[in-house]
């Protein structure tokens, strides 16, 4: 969230994850950095909202932003979007990005919860 906000992307963040194990936090942080860095790169939005929620045994990840840009005329080569897919696919979750029907873009992560607990 640093990051974007350093490149003047004013980010909002709703809600905070529970404790993760650290493999589901690394793939967690990842995802949203690299969602976030997308809509720097090729949104053409100066605003994003992320949202983290806990549904029963899941963590969903919701990255928006309000640009005119969409997955298939931002520019991209899709590496980042391929990237995140994979962190989710490796937890057993994942990753649909596409343009919302209100304008703008979305990013939703869904992901299993491992918390560290779990691993005692």
């Amino acid at each position: 969230v640093e990051q974007a906000a350093s490149a003047g992307l004013t980010v909002t963040v709703e809600g905070g994850p529970p404790r993760l194990s650290p493999g589901a936090d690394l793939a967690a942080f990842r995802i949203v950095q690299e969602a976030l860095t997308n809509v720097v790169r090729h949104s053409g939005s100066r605003e994003a909202r992320v949202h983290i929620e806990r549904r029963g045994g899941r963590l969903r990840l919701l990255v928006d932003d309000d640009g005119p840009a969409t997955g298939a005329d931002a520019g991209g080569t899709g590496n980042g979007l391929a990237g995140m897919r994979e962190r989710a696919a490796a937890l057993g979750g994942t990753i649909e990005a596409g343009t919302r029907p209100d304008g703008g873009f979305r990013v939703l992560a869904d992901l299993p919860i491992d918390t560290e607990e779990d691993d005692r």
